[in-house]
């Protein structure tokens, strides 16, 4: 097993990413933005485009999700998964994209976003999906679980690890910048702070002998759908999201 996981994150690197100027201002895209293709999932002031995963509209109990400050934030509960207001997800649906968000954690955080979520599957906590995960791994005991660090900060949820250097984290209460490419072969990569830190390819054989000794075994083609919604996860734990933006590759 250890050699499927080197093989699946053996593309790799550790050399940030050079982009085009991103706007300085939260939740607006430049004109070279708009011009390539990225559109904003959220806008700063309200909800829309999102609604619970198990709702038809936005959760409305102001002890869960809020816009507040330029922020779309799960306020903290008990620390259960989806045991509070739930999950919101994505209006639409998505296949190929590059998806760019920035969140910070507040202490001991646990929390995620999800992506190709279909809402098929009927499970008793958060919904169902492929996860780069959110988490303070040097409080929460979830990254401890797992195998060889698959429940840490970044990292494909239980599947494969993120590779990354304890320098390129900020700290606890500052923003971090997560990004999730699937590219239209289905070569998929995570980033954290620019910063690349797993590849994979969605329905390959390596994926799917990783499946099979995951927590998701019990779900048929996890992870495998053409399309699906993008999640933001209530893990009971505060954490605030901004700079939400997505482009169709």
């Amino acid at each position: 097993m250890k050699t499927i996981l080197i093989a699946a994150i053996a593309v790799m690197s550790l050399t940030p990413l050079t982009n085009f100027a991103q706007s300085k201002t939260d939740n607006t895209l430049t004109s070279q933005e708009k011009k390539s293709g990225w559109k904003l999932l959220f806008d700063g002031k309200t909800s829309k485009g999102w609604r619970g995963a198990k709702l038809e509209s936005f959760p409305t109990d102001p002890k869960g999700w809020v816009v507040n400050d330029g922020m779309l934030t799960i306020q903290g509960s008990a620390g259960g998964e989806s045991s509070n207001v739930g999950d919101i997800v994505t209006v639409d649906e998505y296949g190929a994209f590059d998806l760019k968000f920035d969140f910070r954690m507040s202490r001991g955080a646990n929390s995620g976003v999800k992506y190709f979520v279909t809402l098929k599957e009927d499970p008793s906590g958060s919904a169902i999906g492929l996860e780069y995960q959110i988490l303070d791994d040097d409080v929460h005991p979830d990254a401890k679980l797992g195998r060889d660090g698959d429940r840490t900060l970044a990292s494909l949820y239980d599947l494969i690890p993120a590779n990354k250097p304890k320098s390129i984290i900020k700290p606890i209460g500052e923003w971090n910048t997560g990004e999730i490419k699937v590219y239209p072969d289905n070569r998929v990569e995570h980033y954290l702070n620019g910063v690349k830190v797993l590849s994979y390819v969605r329905k390959s054989t390596e994926y799917r002998e990783l499946v099979k000794i995951s927590k998701y075994k019990i779900w048929p083609n996890f992870g495998e759908a053409d399309k699906g919604h993008i999640l933001l996860q209530d893990h009971g734990f505060t954490v605030n999201f901004k700079n939400v933006k997505i482009k169709t590759l």
